[in-house]
């Protein structure tokens, strides 16, 4: 009997032990919630009656040279519904039908959703969200956002670039620009119950949204605009598949226009500017692609004569050739065992350099290029920067498509020599041309120049990359002379203007496969001759008829000089 006692006493004293331990572990667990973790629970706890909404920030401006917005932002509304807090549901619905235009089935489908915030429609314009507001039906949010405005629709569509519903940059410069332009997004906080409906007597806190940042071109608008229709009117003249115009500082890259036609309505950038009748939904999006292409910057092509310059610049550079030697062309060079044709068929007998020049002459050329050698012209590529890219601030710039240096013979530097068989860019080629005739400085093309905030304070002064030494002053001022010289009374003649000096270079290239008979025409163009200070490059597509560079390009560069050089105060 006392065993028993003792027993039970013992099971008892353990049991009890048992239910003190397991209470000061409690008493322990909730001190350590309530009061060492007393402020992430309380934050917790606010999260789960807290409901948040964005305010959106206005993207930054993006503005020319003179202050014109070429981008800008409209006021627009996203309307939005909390099923929790709806009271008169078949009004709600009724409501978003009529001014919202969509189906009465797709209204009751958002009602009906049961989640924290449901959103119906986005880029409602801002006096039918005022309205939608005006109904004061519970439930329904209306809050305001932006969206990406272009008050010229289609003027530099490929430079400007456009965004995307969620206001991000997808191509051009609002892509490149993209941490500059953005804001940062604000926000509404509201308190609900447990039931998620908002304690209006408790209010909302708000924080404001910080707008992006003003980006300013050295783009001109009415350069663009003017460029834009020369582009358009030798597009339609010689029933072309695309034009291209470049307009440049060559001094210090600046680009003063960029129109690459057919452009594309920025503010609905979607709709194709091309037939979409059978189209699947891959063959549209593919040709999106190919609408929103900038052909001077993303695509390659043979440059042909207006790339003699480089070989001009590299064999007088290197001192195998002087503006008096003489040669002789009687239509056609042999290398090894080939027979390469000048353009002139029937030869355009003794001439020295200059002549050659002026005449577009391919035997000269080529025999520069053999002078130079395989070692020296592949150097002088890399000195002069063909084989890097130009550094551009636009996204998806083309490399140049180069043989190997192992893979040179006589014969492909002899089609290099005046521009055949490889590939650059129209900036690649203008980028180059500007670095030898300035005085032999590497420039950066860019459109960027500052960056300012909304009122106007600068905040940055964007500077780009310049390299010394591409060719010296005397061979950048020889090559400017004999430049002028193809203008005034060679090839380019059609470039001329009367009291001006242009320099400049024409060209006529086949595309692949030559049984095509696809060309492109081209003319690069510069003035003042001695002091270059604007640089243009026209490059068409596939025209019809006739197709010579200097025939159908070079009377473009010339209308444009002819407009803008008044305009932009350049003498001479």
């Amino acid at each position: 009997m006392r065993k028993n006692r003792t027993y039970h006493k013992k099971k008892t004293v353990l049991v009890f032990a048992v239910c003190i331990f397991l209470l000061a572990g409690l008493m322990g667990r909730m001190v350590y919630l309530m009061i060492i973790q007393s402020d992430y629970y309380a934050k917790k706890a606010e999260q789960l009656h807290e409901r948040e909404r964005d305010i959106k920030a206005a993207r930054g401006r993006i503005l020319d040279c003179k202050g014109e917005i070429l981008a800008d932002n409209k006021a627009v509304c996203t309307i939005s519904v909390i099923h929790s807090q709806i009271k008169e549901p078949e009004k709600v619905v009724e409501m978003l039908h009529k001014e919202l235009g969509i189906s009465v089935e797709e209204a009751q489908k958002r009602v009906r959703t049961v989640s924290a915030i449901e959103r119906v429609k986005t880029n409602v314009d801002k006096k039918t969200g005022d309205k939608i507001r005006s109904y004061g039906l519970d439930g329904v949010k209306v809050d305001e956002d932006f969206k990406r405005s272009y008050p010229f629709d289609e003027l530099a569509s490929k430079v400007l670039g456009f965004t995307g519903g969620d206001n991000q940059g997808i191509i051009g410069l609002e892509v490149m620009y993209e941490d500059v332009l953005r804001g940062i997004n604000g926000k509404i906080l509201t308190t609900t119950d447990a039931r998620g409906i908002e304690l209006s007597e408790l209010g909302e806190s708000r924080v404001e949204p910080v707008p992006g940042y003003d980006l300013h071109l050295s783009l001109d608008k009415n350069i663009q605009m003017y460029a834009q229709q020369a582009a358009e009117k030798v597009m339609e003249q010689k029933q072309a598949d695309a034009v291209s115009i470049l307009l440049l500082n060559p001094q210090n890259g600046e680009i003063y226009a960029n129109a690459n036609v057919p452009e594309f309505n920025l503010n609905e950038p979607f709709r194709l500017n091309t037939d979409t009748t059978g189209m699947t939904e891959k063959e549209k999006q593919d040709a999106c692609n190919q609408m929103w292409r900038n052909l001077t910057i993303n695509d390659t092509y043979e440059p042909g004569s207006t790339f003699k310059i480089i070989t001009m610049a590299a064999g007088l550079s290197q001192g195998v050739v002087h503006p008096d030697d003489q040669f002789s062309c009687p239509g056609f060079k042999v290398v090894e065992d080939r027979r390469i044709h000048c353009h002139k068929r029937t030869g355009h007998g003794a001439e020295n350099f200059v002549q050659g020049a002026m005449n577009s002459c391919n035997p000269v050329f080529i025999e520069v290029g053999l002078r130079l050698g395989v070692d020296n012209y592949y150097r002088y590529f890399q000195q002069f920067g063909l084989m890097k890219k130009t550094g551009i601030d636009l996204p998806g710039e083309a490399a140049t498509i180069m043989h190997k240096k192992e893979n040179i013979g006589e014969v492909e530097l002899a089609t290099i020599s005046f521009g055949q068989s490889f590939q650059i860019t129209p900036i690649q080629l203008a980028t180059t041309v500007s670095s030898i005739i300035n005085g032999g400085r590497r420039i950066t093309p860019h459109f960027g120049v500052k960056v300012t905030d909304e009122e106007g304070n600068l905040v940055k002064e964007l500077k780009y990359k310049e390299e010394p030494g591409i060719v010296s002053k005397e061979v950048s001022k020889e090559v400017c002379q004999i430049l002028e010289k193809v203008v005034s009374e060679g090839s380019g003649k059609n470039a001329a203007i009367e009291g001006r000096s242009i320099g400049g270079k024409t060209a006529t290239s086949q595309t692949l496969p030559r049984s095509a008979n696809r060309y492109i025409s081209s003319f690069l163009g510069f003035t003042p001759a001695e002091n270059p200070k604007v640089l243009g490059i026209c490059v068409i597509h596939n025209p019809q008829g006739i197709y010579y560079g200097g025939t159908i390009a070079a009377p473009v560069i010339k209308e444009i000089f002819e407009n803008i050089l008044p305009y932009m105060g350049i003498e001479g």
